[in-house]
């Protein structure tokens, strides 16, 4: 596995441009208030009526944290006033009760992801409570058949609350790290040792959680390829099942928050491009498969599998092993998919408590998929996932012929094939090992929305 992802720096730098992350297609900026609460309610009501009705997935949003770490772009509200949680708790029920009575009883919750913020601001006997509440409404399925995880903020558990967090039903962890260099976590406002990391990775082993997940920042103020390098050893030798190497997008003209970084402490450009040559390097030697877009995961995890036999998926929470599920979205600002659309929830803990008070959803814009849409999701779905399209399969569900209906895509893609970078052949597309890290570049070829779309995007490398 480890020649499947090649690193050629000219051609990184040419197609380093700004593009979608595509765990949606159409992407957010699409999204639009015209879609209500009723457009949700009925597109539930459809997808309890297929054919074969999809198992759940839950995602609730938890977003207080108590302390500021400078680079973060997330939804969050800084208090160490933890009442303030409780009332939010309390609020959440409610809507994962009205949520709930929406589908169908015998649909089953196979997935559970809790982001944030910072999930663990709840105490564990808060979070208990919290999933008390999601398998009364969504009637949790058997533990073999759950993916139920948490992020986790090192700085706010003990190796005893992780065994607690076993106990309650989770059975994946991803630990928040970014970062062990002093200098850098100083700059960034975000302090923890490394020996707090290993001792909860340990106890989350000793308490039986199936996987074990690190996130990495590079690119953050006064990162240089030394001090990350040495990170990278240290990570390496903790053995995670899964790493999350992220691109630090820095833009305070856009977040308050990374406006408290020195501009003079930022890498210059070329620097991040030396960092993510090192991670690729020393996380392919040590035995990581490069899954796609951030992600590595060791060769038996079960992401590598699912790689391997074509059964990959993308969603909101990145990567997944599961089938695709309807997706439901809990608390504020979380983004849900049930069956033909997408919703989003308001922002504010304000409009939250208001719209709930008032028996309402918290819904405030979505999108409902045309069938040009479902198309290019699954064109795209399977550039991102399997790095293939496969003419035949798309034609046979869309009924279609690929090379007329996109020839304009074909034609825009020429130039990354002239780099080498994919191979357009007769009756498919195939990503090559130069291309794999460009596979947002490709995606981009197929979105009808691009050009006009106000959004701002990340950089594709």
């Amino acid at each position: 596995m480890h020649d499947d992802l090649l690193f050629d720096r000219p051609l990184v730098e040419k197609y380093d441009r700004p593009g979608p992350r595509y765990t949606s297609y159409p992407t957010a900026p699409q999204f639009h208030a015209a879609f209500a609460e009723d457009d949700y309610r009925n597109a539930a009501e459809r997808s309890n009526r297929a054919e074969t009705p999809k198992p759940l997935s839950v995602y609730v949003h938890i977003p207080f944290c108590k302390s500021l770490c400078y680079y973060c772009a997330c939804n969050k509200i800084i208090t160490h006033n933890t009442e303030r949680a409780a009332e939010y708790l309390e609020w959440l029920k409610k809507e994962i009760r009205v949520q709930g009575a929406l589908f169908e009883e015998s649909r089953r919750m196979t997935q559970l992801h809790l982001g944030g913020g910072t999930p663990t601001y709840l105490s564990n006997a808060q979070l208990g409570e919290l999933m008390a509440a999601l398998d009364a409404a969504f009637h949790f399925a058997e533990p073999a058949q759950r993916e139920f995880s948490l992020e986790v903020d090192p700085r706010t558990v003990t190796p005893e609350q992780i065994h607690e967090l076993y106990a309650l039903g989770f059975n994946r962890l991803s630990f928040g790290v970014q970062d062990f260099d002093r200098d850098v976590q100083e700059a960034v406002n975000r302090l923890q040792s490394e020996e707090q990391v290993m001792a909860l990775v340990e106890a989350a082993r000793d308490a039986g959680f199936q996987s074990v997940s690190v996130d990495l920042i590079y690119g953050l103020p006064l990162q240089t390829v030394a001090s990350f390098d040495t990170t990278l050893s240290k990570i390496i030798a903790l053995r995670p099942d899964r790493i999350a190497a992220y691109s630090y997008a820095h833009l305070p003209e856009l977040f308050k928050s990374q406006r408290m970084i020195r501009p003079e402490d930022m890498p210059p450009p070329e620097r991040k491009l030396e960092l993510l040559e090192l991670t690729i390097k020393r996380l392919t030697a040590a035995g990581y498969v490069y899954i796609g877009m951030d992600h590595f995961a060791l060769p038996d995890d079960e992401l590598a599998l699912a790689r391997e036999n074509g059964t990959l998926q993308r969603n909101f929470q990145g990567y997944s092993t599961h089938a695709d599920c309807d997706m439901v979205g809990l608390g504020i600002t979380s983004i849900g998919k049930v069956g033909d659309s997408y919703s989003q929830n308001v922002k504010e803990t304000a409009q939250y408590h208001h719209r709930l008070d008032q028996g309402q959803l918290p819904v405030f814009r979505g999108y409902r998929l045309s069938d040009d849409d479902r198309l290019r999701r699954d064109v795209i779905n399977a550039l991102m996932c399997h790095n293939r399209i496969d003419f035949a399969a798309i034609e046979a569900v869309h009924g279609i012929v690929f090379r007329d209906y996109f020839a304009d895509a074909l034609e825009q893609l020429q130039e990354m094939a002239e780099d080498g970078l994919l191979a357009i052949r007769e009756n498919e597309i195939e990503v090559l090992p130069t291309g794999r890290l460009m596979m947002r570049n490709a995606a981009m070829a197929f979105d009808a929305y691009l050009a006009s779309s106000s959004g701002r995007y990340s950089r594709t490398v």
